[in-house]
């Protein structure tokens, strides 16, 4: 069998923003990476992570359209490569979002409205295989409860969070399921689960939770 082919001075960057691929490629030459590896979509960041192996990964948490996320990519990309080294990347300065990506295996976390120097330095510590956090959030992270977590997501797996953000763009069952690639039957299913977890009755209810949570930014997995 041949062996992985592995690039340990490249980075892979996962955003579906143009110009802040433009940027951050920008910053990852200055930080001296030689290869830049650039990704818009969740699928194509997998493939091209098992594909080159990159030393680095900066993943965006949130993705519109699919349903999938920056989470479900870190979580991919760890049970691929328990050790590769991840910079999650995000607008929303939520513990409990913090608290995700670092269970889901990032290493680091950096905020969008953050200066070019606090990001390349939160780069620095996660390639060299050292965590980073912003202070302020690594206060908070550490300060929460997990067995009582005020956001009403927290019981949620990673699927559940898939389906409630389709939910959320008004996508129907039988779309959701198509985008997926899963049966009816189990987005039926999982509504239910979901309900039961969430303490509401129908479908409507699940419907304006999902569409409050995505109105408050919280739909990063």
């Amino acid at each position: 069998m041949n062996a992985v082919a592995r690039e340990p001075d490249a980075l892979l960057i996962a955003d579906d923003h143009p110009i802040v691929l433009s940027g951050l490629r920008r910053l990852a030459e200055t930080a001296g990476f030689s290869t830049v590896h650039e990704a818009s979509d969740v699928v194509s960041a997998y493939r091209l992570f098992h594909r080159h192996r990159p030393g680095l990964v900066v993943a965006d948490l949130s993705f519109e359209g699919s349903g999938l996320s920056g989470l479900s990519l870190i979580r991919r990309i760890k049970a691929l490569e328990p050790e590769a080294r991840i910079l999650a990347f995000s607008m929303h300065a939520d513990p409990v979002v913090v608290a995700r990506a670092l269970e889901g295996g990032a290493l680091g976390f950096a905020l969008k409205d953050a200066g070019s120097a606090t990001f390349l330095e939160a780069l620095a510590s996660v390639r060299a295989g050292r965590s980073s956090l912003p202070h302020a959030l690594a206060t908070e992270v550490a300060m929460l409860d997990r067995s009582a977590r005020p956001a009403p997501l927290a019981t949620l797996s990673a699927r559940e969070l898939q389906i409630l953000s389709l939910m959320s763009q008004g996508k129907s069952y039988e779309a959701i399921a198509r985008a997926l690639s899963v049966s009816y039957r189990t987005i039926v299913n999982a509504s239910a689960t979901m309900r039961a977890k969430l303490g509401v009755g129908s479908r409507a209810g699940l419907i304006q939770i999902a569409v409050g949570q995505r109105a408050g930014g919280a739909f990063f997995d």
